[in-house]
């Protein structure tokens, strides 16, 4: 067996209708099987998506909601008791992106931002792109500096 033999499974394809192609086809003649004149007799016709035979499409009939800020920047949270437990395993004194791209606590495209869930007890040096208030507040108190990076 090899690529120039393979075939689909017997009956598992369909030929389409070829209209238009003669009286010996079957679809033949005057109108080719689509009947006498009107939209769907017509070359191109095709029903328009979510038609749904004059009635009211389901995706008008269903109520809308909300809206999606398309300005909105997604920040992957770093909690500080994460930077404290990196920070001891590995005696770390600054973390920056590389660091946590490194350690896979965050991925390359992603904006950091380190939340203050935890204990910070290390003096660190952190940068990230964006800070909470209760992380900034645990960061300095610990006496580390928190760098936010502009991009």
């Amino acid at each position: 067996m090899d690529l120039s033999n393979l075939k689909p499974n017997e009956g598992s394809t369909k030929d389409r209708k070829r209209l238009g192609r003669g009286q010996g086809s079957g679809y033949g003649g005057h109108t080719t099987g689509k009947g006498h004149k009107g939209q769907q007799a017509r070359s191109g016709w095709r029903t328009k998506k979510g038609f749904e035979g004059g009635q009211m499409p389901l995706q008008r009939r269903v109520p809308k909601f909300g809206f999606r800020n398309i300005n909105r920047k997604e920040f992957k949270g770093v909690n500080v008791n994460l930077l404290q437990a990196l920070a001891d395993s590995k005696k770390l004194e600054k973390i920056d992106l590389e660091v946590l791209i490194a350690n896979g606590v965050v991925q390359k495209k992603d904006l950091v931002k380190i939340l203050g869930k935890g204990e910070l007890k290390a003096k660190l040096e952190i940068t990230a792109h964006a800070f909470s208030e209760t992380a900034k507040k645990l960061i300095e108190a610990a006496g580390g500096t928190a760098t936010i990076i502009t991009k």
